[in-house]
Order: C-alpha cells, then sequence, then structure tokens
C-alpha cells in the first residue's frame, strides 16, 4: 500500500490534496500534519499529527521525527508557507527516510512566490505578462498602461491585500507605507481568467489542463472545463520554461488583443486540484503514479464540465481531540 505524507491539513489546498488521493485509484494510507487540532482534513485520513508552525525553528526536526514513524513513500506540501522549508531540506529528507519529497527546486519557488519576479521570469522567458513595476516607478507604468491598475503584495496569496486603483489619488492611498508591492497593469475581463495545471518532470510538460473561472474571496468557486488546445500549448511551454518538479499552476487572463498575461504562478499544487480531478486529471496521482512506479505521464482526455464549489462539513468529538499526537 502506497503512504502518503500530506502537510497543511487545515488549508484548502492541503485538503485539495486529501480530497484528491481519496478520489484516486492509488488506495492510499494518508497520514496528514497541521500546527492546529482544529483542523478539518486532520480528521479525514488515516493517522494525524500536530506540528510546529513552519517559521518555527523546530518545525523541520518534527517532520523528520514523523517520517521516522510512519516511513511515507511520498510526501505532498499542502501551503506555501512550508513549501521554500520543504525544498531547501528535500535532498536532505529523502536520504535519510528513503521518501520522496514532491516539490520544485529553491528557484522555482522564489520566482512563484514573488510577484514581481514572476514577471522579470515571464518577460526573460519571453511570454506575454502584464506591465508591472515597484514602488516608485509607478509614473513610468501610468505613462504606459494607464489606469486602472492592480496593487498587490509581493508575496501572497488569495487576494489578500490586492486592491484594483483607478486614479492616481487611489494609487497613492494603495502603496502608501507599503514599499513590498507591486502595481501593475489590470488585464482584461474576470470572465476572461483561467486556471491551469501542467506537470513537469526533466524539463518536459506531458500534461496540462486549462479551467475559466470565477472567483470569490480569491478562491475558484465556480471552474469551466473544456479542451482549449491553443492555451494547453502555451502552458506547457509555461511549465517547461519554469522547469517546476511536478505540478504547477498557472493564473492568467486573456487580453483584448487575445494574448495570454500570466499575474500568478504557484510552484505546486494548487486550491483548484481537486476540481481538475472531478474533471479526470487527478495530477496527484499522476505525480505519484510517476515518481513512486515509474509511470508515464499520459494527458487524459478532458470532458466539457462545470464544477461548483460548495461548503460542507467535519463533525469532530471531544474523544477525537484528544488522541492527536
Amino acid at each position: 500500500m502506497t503512504k502518503v505524507l500530506v502537510t497543511g491539513a487545515g488549508a484548502l489546498l492541503g485538503q485539495g490534496i486529501i480530497r484528491s488521493l481519496q478520489q484516486s485509484s492509488l488506495g492510499a494510507h494518508i497520514v496528514s500534519v497541521d500546527p492546529s487540532p482544529y483542523s478539518a482534513g486532520l480528521y479525514w485520513t488515516d493517522k494525524s499529527y500536530l506540528v510546529p508552525f513552519a517559521n518555527d525553528p523546530s518545525y523541520i526536526e518534527r517532520i523528520r521525527e514523523i517520517l521516522t514513524i510512519e516511513k511515507p513513500d511520498v510526501v505532498l506540501v499542502g501551503t506555501d508557507v512550508e513549501l521554500p522549508v520543504f525544498a531547501e531540506s528535500r535532498e536532505l529528507l529523502e536520504k535519510e527516510h528513503a521518501t520522496h519529497v514532491i516539490v520544485s527546486s529553491p528557484r522555482v519557488i522564489d520566482i512563484a512566490n514573488d510577484k514581481y519576479l514572476t514577471f522579470e521570469f515571464l518577460r526573460e522567458a519571453g511570454f506575454d505578462y502584464p506591465a508591472s513595476c515597484l514602488v516608485g516607478e509607478t509614473d513610468a507604468l501610468v505613462a504606459q498602461v494607464g489606469f486602472p491598475l492592480v496593487v498587490k503584495p509581493r508575496v501572497g496569496a488569495r487576494s489578500v491585500g490586492m486592491s484594483v486603483v483607478k486614479d492616481r489619488e487611489q494609487l497613492a492611498q494603495a502603496i502608501a507605507g507599503r514599499p513590498d508591492v507591486v502595481i501593475q497593469e489590470c488585464v482584461g475581463e474576470s470572465d476572461q481568467e483561467y486556471t491551469a495545471s501542467a506537470i513537469v518532470f526533466d524539463g518536459r510538460c506531458s500534461a496540462s489542463i486549462v479551467m475559466r473561472r470565477d472567483l470569490r474571496d480569491g478562491n475558484t468557486y465556480r471552474a469551466f472545463v473544456e479542451e482549449y488546445p491553443e492555451l494547453n500549448v502555451i502552458v506547457k511551454r509555461l511549465g517547461e520554461a519554469l522547469g517546476a518538479y511536478g505540478p504547477a499552476n498557472f493564473q492568467f487572463r486573456i487580453d483584448d488583443a487575445g494574448r495570454v498575461k500570466v499575474f500568478e504562478i504557484n510552484g505546486r499544487f494548487s486550491g483548484t486540484t481537486p476540481l481538475r480531478a472531478q474533471a479526470g486529471f487527478n495530477e496527484v496521482e499522476m505525480c505519484i503514479r510517476h515518481v513512486l512506479f515509474g509511470e508515464a505521464i499520459v494527458e487524459p482526455p478532458v470532458e466539457k464540465m462545470a464544477i461548483f464549489r460548495h461548503w460542507s462539513e467535519t463533525v469532530v468529538r471531544p474523544t477525537q481531540l484528544s488522541v492527536l499526537t
């Protein structure tokens, strides 16, 4: 039986990975970890552990302790904040614990985490991108693209701290006291926003999928699946240029000239991973089968569909809380 350790059981991403494993044909024994005992995903899996926060100096030692106890075949990372730790420690963990950590290199994680580095990567790799600048360079950007503009933290997720500004006064207010923001061209319309996944190993992207999406509170809550052959060609090129190890996620809009302009990269599985699994593109299973069993990544056929996300509940009784280790 394949044993998989999933971090971030309290996060949308970690929970999506768990759900994708449960939908797979792997029959996996799932171990989950999270800092909080009030994380729903801890109660969906075969075994659960509490860990410190990723910025705690004892975090990686606790992970090593759990790896020693559980001996998982694969480790999957379920939060952004844990990615740099695992990227830096991947070689050590794999050697010490005979496991496989599916995480990209520190370079890829840095590019994906920092919106300005994302912009620089896209520019240097020859892709279309939203015109972008840092604080102190806004006059040139306004002269180039005008308004509206998007102001967002260089490091962040789910649209937290993001605003759309329509004139110089709003721009000045949005960047006041915020040196670590990036200012970007506002591309296209919300009904032309897409999220895409690419699976990359050894510099080659063998499978990708594109979904148009509607957002609520920074997360995809409706996704529309079609073949999108032209967009998938671009997504595959993006994945190979990025040089991810395993999954990579690209979020983009199409501008009035029909150009694909990527505004966010995630060097990991994404919050829409379980939605893609519903569409027959279970990237978690494909990555595990390739890494563990040497199976080739084969792009599955895509069925046209709409996927609607909704709330659900997990009931936990005090006796269940008390058994977490």
